[in-house]
């Protein structure tokens, strides 16, 4: 073999090992790549998972007395979505409830029937965050099943042989009532101003009363128990429901999702089937 020969043979093998180790190291470099960017994803989808922890333990819930029926289904839907949690409510009029708030009562939410009483918990610093109108609610006047004293409006309410009831000027629908009335330049005496609109409705219920000025959301729970009259005064004292966290909840968490709940398009779903106003 020539000398020439030799060093082309020579010069072909060097090449073949430098190739050989230049695929070796392209190999190790996607490998790590590959690695890499798959630790990447693994991370992100850890990240994600541990963003939204289970909830659990029990919400408590202080409501206007109106919310009663759509709340209470609302608490066994987020029951039932969130197992090993506990919605309690406690309904009631909503200035007895901003009072029991500020006093100390341990509560996570308070939903109330309107912006005044919500007012009373947001000023003492009890809430956490801004409040938001959820829902609206309108009067109706529910008078007793076939409507025998013919009650076609609020004036009619002024006749004094009509036993009427009204809720307390201090809550809400009573509030409401009393706008109503000064609207129309109506002076109306009733028999009886009763704590929150379930039990001025219920005196009609029991036939104590003729007829009680309420929220049309409780007219249309009472099914056929009572009957209910729409009057025009009414538009000019539509009520905002707004919703808040209170700053020392217990259990913030399931408190933000309940309140999601109710703002979401199945929680409105529920509150306007009940005959509540969209916000």
């Amino acid at each position: 073999m020539t000398r020439s020969a030799r060093r082309t043979r020579r010069t072909r093998r060097m090449l073949q090992v430098a190739g050989a180790g230049a695929a070796a190291l392209l190999a190790l470099s996607a490998c790590s790549s590959s690695d890499s960017d798959s630790g990447s994803d693994s991370a992100k989808t850890g990240s994600s998972d541990s963003s939204s922890p289970k909830l659990s333990g029990e919400v408590t819930v202080f409501a206007a007395a109106s919310l009663k029926e759509s709340f209470t289904t609302l608490g066994k839907e987020f029951e039932k979505a969130h197992p090993g949690t506990k919605v309690t409510f406690s309904f009631g009029g909503s200035d007895a409830l901003a009072a029991s708030i500020t006093g100390g009562a341990p509560a996570d939410v308070f939903a109330s029937a309107s912006p005044k009483t919500m007012k009373i918990v947001t000023d003492a610093g009890d809430a956490s965050g801004a409040p938001a109108t959820f829902v609206r609610n309108q009067l109706e006047i529910a008078t007793l099943p076939g409507n025998p004293h013919k009650v076609s409006s609020l004036k009619d309410l002024t006749n004094s042989d009509l036993k009427v009831v009204l809720c307390d000027k201090a809550v809400p629908c009573g509030a409401a009532a009393q706008k109503a009335l000064d609207a129309s330049k109506l002076k109306l005496t009733p028999v009886s101003y009763e704590e929150d609109v379930k039990a001025a409705l219920n005196k009609v219920v029991l036939k104590e009363a003729d007829a009680a000025v309420v929220y049309k959301t409780d007219v249309k729970a009472a099914g056929d128990k009572v009957e209910g009259v729409e009057f025009p005064e009414s538009a000019d004292a539509i009520n905002d429901y707004p919703i808040a966290q209170l700053k020392d909840s217990k259990n913030a968490e399931a408190a933000k999702a309940f309140i999601a709940l109710v703002r979401s398009a199945d929680g409105q779903k529920v509150l306007t089937g009940a005959g509540f106003l969209k916000p």
